[in-house]
């Protein structure tokens, strides 16, 4: 990959779309994961406003230490960056004692919590956004977003612009390394960071990225027959994920009304 430039394509991209839709600039949601890393850093570097806001829910400490690590880098690096770290454990306790049930009546009861917090971080973001005249920027990258649908409807997922989900897994880690990103980063397992218990994404997954990534470029043009061994069973993982995800995946469909019937 030509990582310089594809780094200046998306920082341009921010830019303008930004500047047409005269707001000031981006908020983005800094995980401590290479994602978010890519993303903030990408934002800062148009020189617009960036407002990086660190939001832990029960957060392991390594993980809100990699982000406030990478938000004091980036503050010290672009002026135009401003940080902020809003804790919303207390918030997320508090619907957690509204909304909780019987675990053995609703044994999805953990994810949908899980998810809860996903969606609740995306209300913080645009609360912030809206406050400070910012879009909200999309960390989601292309396997994620359109080949498992490994993120949260309305939560992760509720974004204004998407400015890496174009980009496989491993190439957020090439423009990682291009953008000097602090080694923690760097380095980070991916982890949706929304559980209590850690789980990084290819433990919840089933599968590496270079291995979907793998699967997703032949998607459409080869079946289960066409694999055997490791590479069958990733097919098989990304199949049934990609089938699951076509509601978070595709447009929200529309019920059209025939014109006819709108006079009698």
């Amino acid at each position: 990959m030509q990582t310089q430039k594809v780094i200046d394509h998306i920082v341009n991209w921010l830019k303008d779309y930004a500047t047409n839709a005269k707001v000031k600039g981006y908020v983005i949601g800094v995980s401590g994961g290479v994602d978010s890393g890519v993303v903030s850093t990408l934002a800062a570097m148009t020189g617009m406003k960036t407002l990086l806001i660190g939001m832990p829910i029960r957060q392991k400490a390594d993980q809100v230490d990699r982000a406030q690590d990478h938000m004091n880098d980036l503050k010290s690096r672009f002026p135009n960056v401003e940080t902020i770290s809003v804790n919303l454990t207390p918030a997320f306790e508090e619907i957690y004692k509204t909304f909780h049930v019987h675990d053995e009546v609703y044994p999805n009861e953990n994810l949908t919590f899980a998810n809860t917090r996903a969606r609740l971080r995306m209300l913080t973001l645009y609360y912030y956004g809206q406050l400070n005249g910012l879009l909200v920027c999309g960390t989601g990258n292309k396997v994620e977003d359109f080949g498992i649908g490994f993120y949260t409807k309305y939560g992760d997922g509720g974004v204004d612009v998407s400015p890496i989900a174009d980009l496989y897994k491993t190439e957020v880690y090439e423009l990682a390394k291009g953008l000097n990103l602090i080694k923690s980063i760097q380095e980070a397992i991916p982890t949706d960071g929304l559980w209590d218990t850690e789980r990084t994404d290819e433990q919840q997954i089933g599968a590496t990225y270079p291995e979907l990534e793998k699967i997703q470029k032949e998607y459409g043009t080869k079946t289960a027959d066409d694999y055997e061994g490791r590479d069958k069973e990733v097919f098989l993982i990304f199949d049934r994920m990609h089938k699951a995800a076509k509601h978070k995946i595709d447009p929200i469909p529309v019920c059209d009304i025939p014109e006819e019937w709108r006079s009698e």
